[in-house]
């Protein structure tokens, strides 16, 4: 007889697992405590996809300057408005290993935008353009600088297509959640809003993941601190057993930011739980006149 797989048992059998990767490469080997946290559900629910139509996505591509390339980018558009609307517009930034193509592909941010204007959100637009697969949006000893791309490059292209650039917003998860808050804190006065989902933070750069920075000075040079992250309204979202939980809440501590420490892991179904609110978050602070 199959003995009865009770709460004791699943968390007595647990103890075997050893280690597991979440978040793949970027936040490498974390407790196993995770695998038994999801096996009980304590991980909270993954968001799902609304069931409501896309709106326009025009994509295209161009040779970058700054980080010596050709980059790829697209804009995202909620249902009901015409691919060359004039709306504020938030900057995605993707997570270690994705492209202009995650936040749909991977978060379904399209129809996330669309249920979020349906919802009484004012309308914006998205714009996600390629950041590097582990550039970690800040400047490289290559002279690869994923930041100066947006400020210096994509946003003049969203300008050009009648998006409002005088004022906007940055979005981002994990590697991109990061790359947000470090926007935020350079930002030149346009960017008003500030949004991050599992930013990837540490404490020192001996715990950062491999290649995230071209050593100690550079892990000095582009730390976010509360100190520098005053000018700009920010929401900071991470699951309780994410493995940047505990530098998550101590940045939190030292800013005033919407958002917390809710149930879930290092996940897309975690982000996609989060994006309403983030959206929700975003597009308020853009509607309101500058």
């Amino acid at each position: 007889m199959t003995p009865r797989l009770t709460r004791r048992r699943l968390l007595l059998s647990a103890t075997g697992l050893g280690v597991a990767a979440v978040g793949g490469l970027e936040t490498g080997i974390v407790p196993g405590r995770i695998r038994v946290h999801t096996a009980l559900g304590l991980t909270g629910e993954d968001g799902v996809v609304p069931d409501v139509p896309s709106g326009p996505v025009v994509s295209g591509s161009f040779r970058s300057a700054a980080r010596r390339t050709t980059v790829g980018w697209s804009v995202i558009y909620p249902d009901g408005q015409a691919p060359d609307a004039k709306l504020p517009v938030v900057v995605m930034m993707h997570g270690r290993g994705g492209d202009h193509t995650s936040a749909i592909n991977d978060l379904g941010a399209d129809k996330y935008l669309t249920q979020a204007v349906r919802s009484g959100t004012p309308p914006f637009a998205l714009a996600t353009v390629d950041g590097g697969r582990d550039s970690y949006w800040h400047h490289r000893s290559t002279g690869d600088d994923a930041q100066r791309m947006i400020t210096a490059e994509l946003l003049p292209l969203l300008a050009k297509r009648g998006l409002r650039t005088d004022r906007y917003g940055v979005l981002g998860w994990s590697m991109g959640g990061y790359g947000a808050l470090l926007a935020a804190r350079d930002s030149d006065g346009r960017l008003v809003a500030a949004a991050a989902m599992s930013p990837a933070l540490w404490s020192s750069v001996d715990e950062s993941a491999p290649g995230a920075f071209d050593g100690a000075d550079d892990f000095a040079a582009y730390q976010v601190d509360g100190a520098r992250l005053r000018s700009v309204a920010l929401r900071i979202d991470c699951g309780r057993d994410d493995p940047f939980a505990g530098a998550v809440r101590d940045l939190r501590r030292d800013v005033v930011a919407e958002g917390g420490i809710q149930a879930g892991a290092h996940t897309a179904g975690y982000w996609r739980r989060m994006l309403p609110d983030q959206f929700r978050f975003l597009g308020t602070r853009l509607g309101v006149p500058g």
